[in-house]
């Protein structure tokens, strides 16, 4: 067991971010951030919106929504229905304006379409016409076709890369995170205290861990098993799993 709100809250500060910053990105008003990193959940309007929200503001923060909901069920979860009821006769409401929007919307763009259509066909009869001037020489064309043959845009190459995230769930584990082996660059050195987390996205990590037993560890949104136990262990992280890290890697 985690304490939501603070883990929240100080995931958000070590991003230096403004509850009105996190508000204009998902949408969620800012007395209900507050409310989530304060643990006060009755301000919400049910528990709907509170495990919606959660996992957003969760997500959002590069933390694991559904680890913060599964949390949240734990401790608060009743069988009881929304408080509000009106609420759900004012979004019926709402989405019955939206949709009359969307059909109105729907109208307008394939008339834009249908005038986009009309500017290109005008377009390519008057290249056509452009087309047939005699004054123009043969070699124009042939350079110009040379040129876009040669002119290739340039491929990208993206290599996928790893979530990983570590919540002290049960108590304090020092901890010694490198990017790719044991010589690459250190990301973070110390002590996790109970209730805190921290996160990464990397395509390697190399990762010291002093007691593990006591972390919650999540690898791309799914909770796994540090090997070794509850003893201190090093190992090695990709996208295909996490393993102990071998000798002189």
């Amino acid at each position: 067991m985690f304490e939501i709100g603070n883990s929240l809250r100080e995931a958000r500060h070590r991003q230096q971010l403004d509850l009105t910053d996190v508000e204009q990105s998902t949408k969620i008003r800012a007395r209900y951030l507050r409310a989530l990193e304060e643990e006060a959940f009755d301000v919400l309007p049910a528990q709907t919106y509170v495990k919606g929200f959660l996992r957003t503001y969760a997500d959002w923060l590069g933390l694991d929504g559904q680890l913060y909901v599964d949390e949240y069920n734990s401790r608060f979860g009743t069988d009881e229905e929304p408080r509000e009821p009106v609420v759900a006769r004012r979004t019926a409401g709402i989405q019955q304006r939206h949709a009359r929007l969307a059909r109105r919307g729907v109208l307008i763009a394939l008339g834009a379409i249908a005038m986009l259509c009309a500017l290109l066909i005008a377009a390519f009869k008057f290249s056509a016409d452009q087309a047939q001037i005699p004054n123009l020489a043969p070699s124009t064309t042939t350079t110009s076709t040379h040129k876009q043959k040669k002119e290739k845009p340039a491929r990208v190459v993206r290599r996928a890369k790893v979530k990983f995230f570590v919540l002290a769930a049960n108590g304090s584990s020092w901890m010694d995170v490198r990017n790719y082996s044991s010589n690459g660059r250190t990301l973070f050195t110390g002590t996790v205290d109970k209730g805190q987390s921290h996160g990464w996205t990397a395509r390697r990590l190399w990762i010291t861990f002093g007691s593990p037993s006591n972390l919650k560890v999540v690898v791309n949104h799914r909770v796994v098993q540090v090997p070794g136990g509850g003893s201190s262990v090093t190992v090695l992280l990709t996208r295909t799993g996490i393993v102990r890290a071998p000798a002189g890697a």
